[in-house]
C-alpha cells in the first residue's frame, strides 16, 4: 500500500510501518512540509502521487472525503502514545486491501479497560 503521511504524524509511527512493509513518503520527505499547505492540497498531491493519506486530522480529512472529492484513500487515526501498537492497528486494517480509492479507513487507539 502505498501511504502519503501527512507533516504531523508520528515519526515512530511511520518507521514501523515500514518496518512492516508499507512504503510511506512523508510530508517532510517530500518537502513539502512546514509551507502552510491545505489539506485539500494535501490530498489531492497525495492522489497525484497515488498515496492514501494518512493523519491525526480527523475532522477535517473525513469533511473532505464526505465532500467527494476523488483521492487514493484517507487513513484517519486517533492520537496514540503507543506508536508501535498503533503501526500494527493500522497495517492490519489495510492490510490485504487492494487499494484505498475513495475510502475512509478509521484507525481508533483501543479504549482502556
Amino acid at each position: 500500500m502505498k501511504i502519503y503521511a501527512d507533516e504531523n504524524f508520528p515519526f515512530r509511527t511511520i518507521i514501523e510501518l515500514r518496518r512492516l512493509g508499507h512504503d510511506i513518503l512523508t510530508a517532510l520527505g517530500d518537502e513539502k512540509a512546514n509551507k502552510a499547505i491545505s489539506d485539500n492540497d494535501v490530498l489531492a498531491h497525495a492522489a497525484e502521487l497515488k498515496r492514501a493519506v494518512l493523519t491525526l486530522n480527523r475532522k477535517d480529512f473525513k469533511r473532505l472525503h464526505e465532500q467527494n472529492l476523488n483521492h487514493a484513500g484517507i487513513i484517519l487515526c486517533t492520537e496514540d502514545p503507543d506508536r508501535i501498537g498503533q503501526a500494527r492497528r493500522i497495517s492490519e486494517k489495510i492490510s490485504g486491501l487492494e487499494n484505498l480509492n475513495n475510502q475512509l479507513v478509521r484507525v481508533y487507539r483501543p479504549s482502556r479497560q
